[in-house]
């Protein structure tokens, strides 16, 4: 066993005498020790309930005969962090939670993980972890909210915008406040966090239903015993993460990524957690995978489903999925149309083939997840663009975006900060046609790639979302919609023409054609360098000055290089 070069031999006496003074009897310290990775708070509505969720999978670790060993991580909330300086810190935390884990791992030698995450940088920055450890390792969330009659938390902030345009009243403002997040859980659309426990299933490093098996049904605390169990067998069959997470993995995460219409920040994570493993994503070949796989769900923010005549039916959510089937009805989905490889390893102990061989995953509701033959669009739900306005690329949500924004073109209105944006926008100085634009808020230039799910739903709130698009080096919410493309690379810190625009300049948007220009000649770009002096950020201290000087750039998945 691993965790032999810590406990086992007359030399780690002194080891073992700490382990009793825990409490730790002969017997138990002699059993596979399994790391509980937990990520519990009493700040985030995600995270509140994870005590429980560890309990079950240490019942589970017990029944299966190791020894659970709990440590915790940090893991903020992305909605609580939104609109002021805390967002600077989301992103960044991804890193210290990937390294946190890290060294708890490295020092104490165990056998094997099970990982609880469940909001937005928690579940990619431990899949990072789990990537550079390559120990036995399993996935456990603590699930989604509810959503009670079709609201989520995009719902306050829209209804946030409303308010500000005067176009609903304080009360009704207040009704929405009270009602809309009814609970713990992660919040409840195909938001980032629901979105990269998703993809955990995708990928194979966690059981059926991780990602959509909601927070308060007790199906869930039976899942996490099942987690606790599963994983000895995988430290008996030594199936490691470097097993799983492979190439042929991050396709087939791609392809359900595109499925299901997932975060824009999922393709950030997905890059980044492909780097700790070895692989090589380009970002081409998302577009490559976007082209080859239809969009079967439309869930919140993505807009009210619809049925096979094209009549609205209702804003789905997590809920929704998980009783349609959940991420192995699509999984087994696009199998069947030959767009996922099912040969790869997963942490069940077998092939996603052999998963699916029972035919028991299959659509229940096709009006929330449609067949391959009656997609949305033949088309995947991200699209990566490129144009002298990011010819490293950037990135928007387009099974979020109306029809009549596909393609557009119109004046940029540009910011320099989040902060001035919205001023802006509830200043009522943002007109239909226009292009907000919003720079000096990537990765290193941010820093952090703050989110910015307030001018989004502010635009939309006030009915502006299919009129207006709005281009930023940061990053939206995934419960963002409309034209919001984000992560333009490379960023206005480092040089990019978004650096460079003015107010008023025309800016073209295709994407279907996958292209971000701005109209521009070369002549004109390389006057505007000579006389532009690019923003430094100079009041930089602590952990963020650190993070700003060592960030790579959006494209490549905002890793923090060594």
């Amino acid at each position: 066993m691993n965790s032999d070069q810590m406990k086992s031999g007359a030399a780690r006496a002194p080891q073992r005498s700490l382990l009793k003074a825990i409490g730790y009897t002969d017997g138990q310290i002699g059993k596979p020790l399994i790391g509980i990775v937990n990520s519990f708070n009493e700040v985030a509505p995600g995270h509140v309930q994870l005590q429980n969720i560890a309990r079950a999978v240490k019942d589970g670790v017990l029944a299966a005969g190791g020894t659970p060993m709990e440590f915790n991580t940090i893991g903020l909330c992305d909605g609580l962090a939104m609109g002021h300086h805390g967002m600077h810190y989301s992103l960044p935390s991804r890193e210290i939670i990937a390294d946190s884990v890290e060294c708890m791992v490295e020092a104490n030698r165990f056998d094997g993980l099970v990982f609880i995450p469940n909001c937005d940088k928690i579940v990619p920055g431990m899949l990072m972890a789990a990537a550079r450890c390559d120990l036995p390792s399993l996935f456990m969330s603590g699930g989604p909210m509810l959503s009670l009659g079709g609201k989520d938390l995009n719902t306050v902030f829209e209804a946030v915008g409303a308010y500000m345009a005067g176009q609903t009243k304080e009360e009704e403002l207040a009704s929405v406040e009270e009602n809309s997040c009814p609970g713990c859980g992660s919040c409840s659309g195909m938001f980032t966090a629901n979105s990269m426990n998703c993809l955990s299933e995708a990928i194979g490093m966690a059981l059926p239903g991780n990602g959509t098996l909601p927070a308060v049904y007790a199906a869930r605390l039976r899942l996490a015993k099942s987690a606790g169990e599963k994983i000895l067998e995988l430290v008996q069959k030594d199936i490691r993460p470097s097993a799983i997470m492979n190439a042929k993995a991050f396709r087939n995460a791609l392809a359900v990524d595109m499925a299901l219409g997932c975060s824009t920040n999922s393709v950030l994570h997905l890059m980044a957690i492909a780097h700790e493993a070895g692989v090589k994503l380009d970002l081409r070949m998302i577009n490559e995978v976007s082209e080859a796989t239809p969009n079967l769900c439309h869930l919140a923010p993505a807009g009210a489903c619809k049925n096979a005549d094209g009549d609205t039916v209702y804003e789905t959510h997590m809920q929704d999925l998980y009783d349609a089937g959940g991420v192995y009805a699509v999984i087994s989905e696009l199998a069947g149309a030959g767009l996922y490889d099912g040969s790869n390893m997963t942490v069940t102990g077998k092939t996603m083939g052999e998963n699916l061989a029972d035919g028991k995953c299959r659509i229940k509701d096709p009006k929330v997840i449609r067949p391959v033959s009656d997609p949305y669009s033949k088309t995947g739900g991200l699209a990566i663009l490129f144009g002298n306005l990011a010819p490293n690329g950037a990135v928007v949500k387009r099974s979020a975006v109306a029809p009549e924004m596909l393609k557009h073109s119109g004046p940029a209105r540009v910011f320099d900060s989040e902060e001035l944006a919205i001023t802006a926008i509830y200043g009522g100085r943002i007109n239909p046609g226009d292009v907000v634009v919003i720079r000096y808020e990537g990765p290193s230039g941010g820093p952090g790639m703050r989110e910015m799910l307030s001018p989004t739903s502010a635009i939309a709130g006030m009915g502006l979302d299919k009129d207006v698009a709005l281009i930023t080096d940061g990053r939206f919410s995934g419960a963002s919609r409309g034209a919001c493309i984000g992560h333009v690379s490379p960023e206005a810190a480092a040089g990019g023409l978004i650096a460079y625009l003015r107010e008023g300049d025309t800016i073209h948007i295709d994407i279907n054609a996958y292209s971000l220009k701005a109209e521009l000649t070369d002549a004109e770009i390389a006057k505007r360098k000579q006389v532009t002096e690019l923003k430094k950020n100079t009041e930089l201290r602590g952990y963020l000055k650190r993070y700003a000087a060592h960030v790579a750039s959006a494209d490549r998945g905002a890793i923090v290089e060594n």
